[in-house]
């Protein structure tokens, strides 16, 4: 019988999560309201906004309507696929730090960002406060080379001190 670990569970609520930005992503870059784009998916609005946030206790039927409201589509992909096609399409940053870093593209600073209203990005100091402030909340085994890297770049620009982000264990 299949067993859900804690890193299964992690990891398919963080897919959720990313699919549901990115779907609101949509909705957003098409101008569509939240009704609009319910009624046109034949979901509540409340549905939607569960579905946005990724919210495994929707129903597939309201998800893939979601998606066929706004253009996209499902399709099952492997692992290896998915690494392979992430790897394609991201340039090598080492050390690279953005100007805003996008919640929807580091799950575990989303996560620890949860009492954070109002934007769908941070500063990099909003954003290594959130990760130092929350560091015993990491899920290193879960967290992907992109955003340790950006972990990483973070702390040695931004720490005060040369000790500074090496007391723990990320």
């Amino acid at each position: 019988m299949y067993e859900k670990t804690p890193t299964t569970n992690t990891v398919c609520s963080a897919q959720l999560q990313a699919l549901g930005a990115q779907l609101r992503a949509q909705r957003k870059a098409l101008r569509l309201s939240a009704t609009v784009t319910a009624e046109a998916a034949g979901v509540s609005r409340v549905t939607l906004h569960r579905i946005e946030k990724g919210e495994p206790s929707v129903s597939m039927a309201a998800w893939c309507n979601a998606l066929a409201a706004l253009g996209l589509s499902l399709q099952a992909r492997s692992a290896a696929e998915m690494q392979a096609d992430s790897q394609a399409r991201q340039p090598d940053r080492g050390g690279w730090i953005p100007a805003r870093i996008a919640l929807a593209d580091y799950p575990q600073l989303r996560a620890l960002a949860w009492q954070v209203h109002g934007t769908d990005a941070l500063t990099p100091t909003e954003a290594l406060g959130i990760y130092e402030r929350n560091a015993r909340h990491l899920d290193l085994q879960a967290m992907s080379a992109n955003e340790q890297a950006l972990l990483h770049a973070l702390r040695l620009a931004l720490s005060s001190s040369p000790t500074q982000g090496n007391d723990h264990a990320v």
